[in-house]
């Protein structure tokens, strides 16, 4: 039964900004533990994810890893990411939407439709995986969807919040309580 839950609400679907608010409990006895915390999703605002949009995908989507270029205090299984570090893109891949450890230039995908995580910048200091289009994996409907820090402007479909926010969230995040995000607008 989930018992944390990471709120993202928008004030209309095609809107690029949002507010994240995260509950402990379960019903009605939910306490808010952090937010409102105003956050930046796609550029395209919630709606239906896929490759050729840049839609923050609307639903509810466990919770269930994270990783970052960063070291980072949390209970959900966390990996210290580099360059060899890869979100497989390729829809033609059978790594689609999957974690891939290979040294750039050597992947057996199209390196230039994954996303590189260590090359990728202050954004994935710290990032929680949204577990949108995983399982099963449909090639095509959307994949590297995350939670990560933010830069101030939209992004491609992942949901960004200042750093020392997503940081009180990983230290509250436990995968025991089956944390989720849900995602509106």
């Amino acid at each position: 039964m989930t018992q944390q839950v990471v709120a993202v609400v928008a004030d209309e679907a095609p809107a690029a900004t949002a507010v994240l608010t995260a509950w402990e409990g379960t019903g009605n006895d939910r306490i808010r533990v952090l937010g409102p915390v105003p956050a930046r999703i796609g550029r395209d605002g919630v709606g239906r994810a896929s490759e050729s949009t840049s839609h923050t995908p609307a639903g509810t989507w466990p919770l269930t890893e994270a990783f970052g270029t960063e070291p980072a205090e949390t209970r959900l299984p966390y990996r210290l990411v580099t360059t060899a570090d890869w979100w497989v893109s390729d829809v033609a891949s059978p790594w689609y939407n999957t974690h891939f450890s290979g040294a750039p230039g050597t992947c057996p995908f199209d390196e230039a439709a994954g996303e590189n995580l260590g090359a990728a910048g202050p954004a994935y200091a710290h990032a929680v995986v949204i577990d949108y289009n995983r399982d099963p994996v449909v090639p095509g409907a959307g994949s590297a969807f995350f939670l990560h820090v933010t830069d101030g402007r939209p992004t491609a479909g992942c949901v960004a919040i200042p750093k020392p926010d997503l940081e009180v969230l990983l230290r509250w995040l436990d995968p025991a309580k089956h944390p989720v995000l849900e995602i509106s607008g």
